[in-house]
């Protein structure tokens, strides 16, 4: 392969390393590349395209955790073999080149965290100085046409913020007429039933999976039918196995919810060539991607959409802070009219001004500074907790290693139940949830979920560790 046609264009606005990332891809897809085939190392590439080697690091590191590479130390890296299979089942062309443009917690609310408590940001973290300086500023210069006819749709400044961000950030190509802001992650699932699913259709969730979407799903009358989770993320051979009949699947590909892992680009493929070949819609939670702590984000699932089977979601609760009641969804072109039709008869986002706020803060550069501040510092945070237990529960508890979010999962490795332990933790003021509680079928698996954002110090987390492990020890006795 002609190096040459890896020299990213300087004068696009997309990064650089996401420039390289996307041009090996479609090598890859075209056939340029082959499976097996070795590429250059990165001090030779930046040599070669005049790149810095932290550029092409970063290129090299989305996609060897997409899987597309395969990294073999000093024997150089390699582009994966596992893509043999997959490649040759699908169009890669359409797989993979860049689309065209398109056309027209479960804790109840307390005054202050709680030790452990999940889907809380760093509160103590947030910029408050600018979000008020913001928030002044809307006040005073909101528009006549936004106090008086809101689009239900969302704001458009903030629709536009968003598609610009996703672009960049996770891949996806979208105008803002498939963005639709909506009042939470809920919201959008209900804009989701509304427009395309109907009562007591069947549907895949991951088990374990995220409690808050199966209730929901369940509420609304769905039928929910449990595919078990791995190391790869949800197995998709025994979701057809189990559930071959459905007309939609719920997953959380980038970290999966609660285990924390990421679903394969291997699985990721096959999920979307049978989601295409049946019609099946995807529902894709991409609820906190940004908090990777190894190399940059991975790109989402629905960037390698070819078939528009991906409804895309995102909300604003995990980056900024939950009382915003803020998330979005991002739809097929094909689709934008029928969401536009069943929107008119919804809610909608809610009050303009927050969102007003939401599109400065984006626009000003504070969102993408706040999220470089936040996984720096959740890595630290979550350290703190990591060697807390470490170093008052030895080996009673074992934590699941994972590359970011916001969480911990620590496995048992005692016979006590986790939904005692936890609900006796729950009493006692530490916000710990069971594992089992996560789960549709019982399981051998049992564990902790531990939230850890804000854990400010690391004498807070052996506190708190040591609270839990004196419950422990009193239930174990």
């Amino acid at each position: 392969m002609n190096l040459q046609h890896l020299m990213p264009n300087r004068k696009k606005d997309v990064p650089i390393y996401l420039q390289l990332y996307r041009r090996y891809r479609e090598a890859i897809a075209l056939g340029k590349l082959s499976p097996g085939d070795r590429v250059p190392s990165v001090r030779s590439l930046a040599s070669e395209l005049n790149l810095a080697r932290g550029t092409v690091e970063a290129a090299y590191q989305m996609l060897a955790s997409e899987g597309y590479f395969v990294t073999r130390g000093a024997a150089g890296t390699i582009v994966s073999s596992e893509l043999v299979k997959l490649v040759e089942q699908n169009n890669p062309v359409h797989m993979f080149a860049s689309p065209a443009s398109p056309r027209p917690q479960i804790q109840s609310a307390t005054c202050k965290p709680l030790p452990f408590q999940l889907g809380l940001p760093a509160l103590d973290a947030f910029p408050r100085k600018a979000w008020a300086r913001l928030a002044g500023r809307n006040v005073r210069t909101l528009e006549t046409v936004a106090m008086t006819c809101p689009d239900p749709a969302g704001y458009e400044p903030l629709r536009r913020s968003i598609a610009t961000y996703l672009g960049i950030s996770r891949g996806i190509s979208c105008s803002h007429e498939q963005v639709f802001v909506t009042a939470g992650y809920r919201g959008a699932l209900e804009l989701v039933r509304h427009t395309l699913l109907q009562v007591g259709q069947t549907g895949w969730y991951e088990d374990p999976g995220y409690i808050l979407a199966r209730q929901f799903l369940e509420h609304a009358g769905m039928r929910l039918i449990p595919i078990p989770v791995d190391e790869e993320g949800i197995d998709v051979r025994a979701g057809q196995q189990r559930g071959a009949d459905a007309s939609f699947v719920i997953v959380t590909p980038t970290h999966q919810s609660p285990m924390g892992v990421a679903l394969s680009l291997p699985r990721r493929l096959e999920l979307l060539e049978w989601a295409k070949r049946r019609n099946v819609w995807v529902i894709e939670d991409d609820y906190d991607s940004e908090f990777r702590y190894h190399g940059h984000p991975l790109p989402a699932l629905k960037s390698l959409d070819r078939g528009k089977r991906v409804l895309y979601t995102g909300t604003f609760s995990k980056v900024l802070f939950p009382g915003l009641r803020l998330a979005y969804l991002v739809v097929p072109a094909s689709q934008v009219l029928k969401f536009r039709e069943t929107i008119n008869h919804l809610p909608g986002p809610g009050s303009i001004l927050p969102q007003a706020m939401v599109a400065d803060f984006m626009e000003q550069g504070h969102f993408a500074r706040h999220l470089r501040k936040m996984r720096s510092l959740y890595a630290t945070r979550r350290r703190y907790l990591v060697d807390a237990l470490t170093q008052t529960m030895g080996t009673r508890l074992n934590v699941q290693p994972q590359a970011g979010g916001i969480h911990v999962l620590a496995h048992l490795n005692t016979s006590q139940c986790d939904k005692t332990l936890s609900a006796t933790a729950e009493a006692n003021g530490l916000a710990i949830q069971a594992l089992s509680n996560w789960q549709v079928k019982k399981s051998s698996q049992s564990g902790l979920l531990m939230g850890f954002a804000n854990f400010t110090t690391a004498e807070e987390a052996i506190v708190s560790a040591q609270r839990l492990e004196t419950l422990m020890g009193h239930q174990y006795v």
